[in-house]
């Protein structure tokens, strides 16, 4: 079967050639559109559970909140762990799901369990499920700092102007604040006056509550029109609070001002952060996990450049405090120097031991054919480009010509021996070309097995090291799978084109660096032959020793 492969590339040559250049042309394109990142994504189908339990203490949250959630997800389906962390008055629970599990069919999973909770539960206490994303899902830290502004304010503009705008970016799955502090109305109650009213602090409390509203109160016809009737008593000053009514004594309302002194200050906070020495306001930005890191920051670090230019007066983002695209950039511009390096060192020693132009062109065709193969293999696999896959590509550099070399080397020695003979017992070049590329077809085809083979067990490996591992294992044998494929079509196609009239084919001898290793070697192999009891016994030494 491989012979009528042969024979059909060297048949249809042309078309070989015209669907060499297609593949360098198409692949070229799709490696320029793959998403790039650091490492492979690492995180199990992850389900977040997050839960606030306003003025709780830890143990209660842990206890009324965390517990009962753990229980409800912990049977559910294709569940492989659930974590926790609780502090005061929030509980986080991690559902993993076993590897390949559909995020979204997962999510409804949990969703289904946390509606059994209902009535378990405090009244105040709703688990809600935080956006998708990923481990390696945090992209971006951005400061908001000001020499003008107090962080309450900062606060403000981060939560209400900068996370919405932020979230509208295609990509982005998650904008999380930290630090600041938040504004906050508060009524600092008078004992004294509250024990001259007679008025208690839960009545003051659910009085609040009550007031902090608007209300629809139906519609009133008039003169064929309709007019909506509302209360409008929603808080927008510190006097609108002062004004609600809390109690009644003898017919005289008593007001929130009576028994309190209505301020705006800052909430509790559970944390704080600052930007080079500066208090203020840092933005954690996560991307969702489908999404391609380079191109999210570039598209982020636009919309945040125009949201600079419409903030107040002194308000400034800092975005170099963290950005995930620079760690990837500078790995990938590591490995693409080590690709780059070693394609060239590749090219300089066929060249020496080759000796001529034309069958260095010819072998070193297999590398960007073979790399190209590997890329189309990422892409259906769903693979990012990363430092793993592009480490089995660097890894099979130097690999992935050896069947070409050993195709074009053949194939040019019966060529330089058909040219040496006599013009009447010459064959065919086609036909030298093929009988040469068969004779050497089954040592290609059984080491290219041989090297396969030995890369199977990591496609046998689970959990995270599985994930970290096969892509490079799928990069490293697509790329030397498809360098036998370029071996039995493209170089033999290539080989007719380019050997049959070159004139390097009259030249007998050697390359130089071919005679020079020439004759540093046969010393040594004379001695071997001469001694081949010493020498067997010797190996066997130094394998015993090992």
């Amino acid at each position: 079967m491989l012979d009528k492969v042969i024979r059909l590339a060297l048949e249809n040559r042309l078309i070989v050639v015209v669907a060499s250049l297609l593949v360098l042309l198409v692949g070229t394109y799709i490696t320029m559109k793959m998403p790039v990142d650091v490492l492979p994504d690492l995180t199990a189908p992850t389900v977040t559970i997050i839960t606030e339990a306003h003025g709780m203490a830890t143990e209660e949250v842990e206890s009324v909140v965390t517990y009962p959630i753990e229980s409800a997800v912990n049977g559910s389906s294709g569940v492989r762990r659930v974590r926790s962390y609780t502090v005061a008055g929030l509980s986080t629970v991690w559902v993993e799901f076993t590897w390949g599990t559909d995020i979204y069919k997962a999510r409804q999973v949990v969703n289904e369990k946390l509606q059994s909770l209902a009535g378990v539960l405090p009244a105040d206490a709703i688990p809600q499920l935080a956006p998708i994303s990923s481990i390696m899902g945090e992209i971006m830290h951005v400061a908001l700092v000001s020499d003008k502004h107090n962080t309450m304010e900062l606060k403000e503009t981060a939560d209400f102007v900068i996370r919405k705008r932020l979230l509208a970016v295609p990509g982005v799955s998650q904008v999380s604040n930290i630090g600041g502090d938040t504004r906050q109305y508060q009524a600092e109650l008078d004992p004294q006056r509250l024990q001259a009213f007679g008025v208690t602090v839960g009545q003051v409390i659910t009085a609040l509550k009550g007031a902090n509203e608007n209300f629809a109160a139906g519609v009133m016809k008039k003169t064929g029109q309709e007019y909506m009737i509302r209360g409008v008593g929603r808080v927008r000053t510190t006097a609108d609070l002062e004004q609600v009514v809390v109690a009644a004594r003898g017919g005289v309302p008593v007001l929130v001002r009576d028994v309190a002194r209505v301020v705006i200050g800052p909430a509790f906070r559970y944390g704080d952060a600052s930007a080079n020495g500066k208090p203020g306001v840092v933005i954690s930005i996560q991307k969702h996990p489908t999404a391609n890191t380079l191109e999210l920051t570039k598209r982020l670090e636009g919309k945040l450049a125009e949201l600079q230019k419409s903030l107040p007066a002194g308000m400034k983002l800092e975005t170099d405090i963290f950005r995930q695209s620079d760690f990837i950039e500078r790995a990938i511009d590591n490995i693409k120097k080590v690709l780059t390096e070693g394609a060239l060192l590749v090219i300089v020693i066929l060249f020496l031991f080759l000796g001529n132009v034309r069958t260095t062109l010819i072998s070193i065709t297999a590398m960007p054919l073979s790399l190209l193969f590997a890329i189309f293999a990422l892409r259906i696999f769903d693979i990012s480009i990363n430092t793993m896959t592009l480490g089995g590509m660097a890894i099979a550099i130097g690999v992935i010509v050896d069947d070409a070399i050993i195709d074009v080397e053949n194939v040019f020695r019966r060529l330089q021996e058909n040219r040496l003979k006599p013009e009447s017992t010459r064959s065919p070049s086609r036909m030298v070309i093929f009988e040469a590329s068969k004779e050497i077809r089954a040592s290609i085809v059984n080491a290219t097995m041989i090297i396969l083979m030995v890369f199977m067990p990591l496609f046998f490996l689970t959990g995270v090291e599985g994930r970290l591992l096969r892509p490079l294992g799928i990069s490293y044998m697509v790329s030397i799978g498809a360098s036998l494929i370029v071996a039995l079509t493209v170089t033999p196609a290539l080989c007719s084109y380019l050997l049959p009239r070159a004139k390097c084919l009259e030249r007998e001898e050697e390359s130089a660096a071919v005679r020079w290793l020439q004759r540093l070697y046969r010393p040594m192999l004379n001695l071997a032959i001469s001694r081949p009891k010493l020498v067997i016994a010797g190996s066997v030494v130094a394998f015993a020793w090992q």
